[in-house]
């Protein structure tokens, strides 16, 4: 009696103890879409908090993000970041299928996903088009099937600049018969008051801020890391010209000891969507 007593306090105490945990999702998005990310993704997943990597594989880029996964970072949590809309000036992503009704005249995927009204210029978007439903359903297959190939342990699904409303259930039944269905339900948004105009340093005072001051639950954070270089400062559209200086910032925001040490301090648990399986 004395036995069963003592284990129900010990699973008492485990339980509670785990309810008061404070677990974060620390996500980089569009690994696969430059080289310059590429490479500060390695640098934020092995050296700095980046727990679990997006990746774009109808990129140029994509076969090198593999690479780098598999060899340098083969213990980051990594999902299949669904791809249907192509921002950038310059430089375009395609489709792995043959999706006529998800491109325009030269066979690259729309710039947004929803026609915006904050732009000066009125960029095409995928959900003003007669799309079809089937298409997209072949077009995530085909890139799910692509990112399993490469990276067999990858995870998950999320998408890059959202989807149609009636996609939705379908993006349920992929996760699903892919195994890669998370419940998300309990993980919270970690909403941090940042935007492209702060430094680097200025962004990671504020984001370990945050961190010191979040409460027990599950959270998750979005950003896009990635280099200061040529090929970044080539990256752009109207309303954000200025992509290579913002993502430099993220970058070293990741890296900085200012947030490894608020993560410490508050006993964080760096997870990846696995984790929530």
């Amino acid at each position: 009696m004395r036995l069963l007593t003592i284990v129900a306090a010990l699973f008492a105490a485990s339980t509670v103890s785990m309810a008061q945990d404070i677990k974060l999702i620390v996500r980089g998005d569009d690994m696969g879409s430059f080289h310059s990310a590429n490479e500060a993704f390695v640098a934020t997943i092995n050296e700095g908090v980046v727990s679990s990597v997006e990746v774009m594989c109808n990129s140029a880029w994509f076969p090198q993000a593999a690479r780098y996964l598999n060899e340098k970072c083969p213990q980051v949590d990594v999902g299949v970041h669904l791809t249907l809309t192509s921002e950038w000036e310059g430089v375009k992503n395609r489709p792995l299928t043959d999706a006529k009704t998800l491109v325009d005249e030269n066979g690259y995927f729309f710039p947004f996903m929803y026609a915006r009204n904050d732009m000066e210029v009125n960029y095409p978007a995928l959900c003003d088009q007669k799309y079809s439903l089937a298409e997209i359903e072949a077009e995530y297959r085909a890139q799910i099937e692509m990112v399993k190939k490469m990276i067999p342990r990858t995870s998950h699904l999320s998408f890059h600049m959202g989807m149609p409303m009636d996609a939705f259930p379908l993006l349920d039944k992929l996760a699903k018969e892919y195994d890669m269905y998370i419940n998300t339900e309990s993980v919270k948004y970690f909403a941090v008051p940042l935007n492209n105009k702060m430094s680097g340093e200025q962004r990671a005072k504020i984001f370990a801020d945050a961190i010191e001051k979040l409460e027990p639950g599950v959270y998750m954070f979005v950003e896009h890391p990635a280099y200061d270089t040529p090929e970044m400062r080539a990256v752009g559209h109207v309303g954000y010209e200025h992509v290579a200086t913002d993502r430099q910032a993220v970058t070293e925001m990741f890296l900085s000891p200012v947030v490894k040490a608020a993560i410490e301090r508050k006993g964080v648990k760096l997870i990846g969507y696995r984790d929530l399986k």
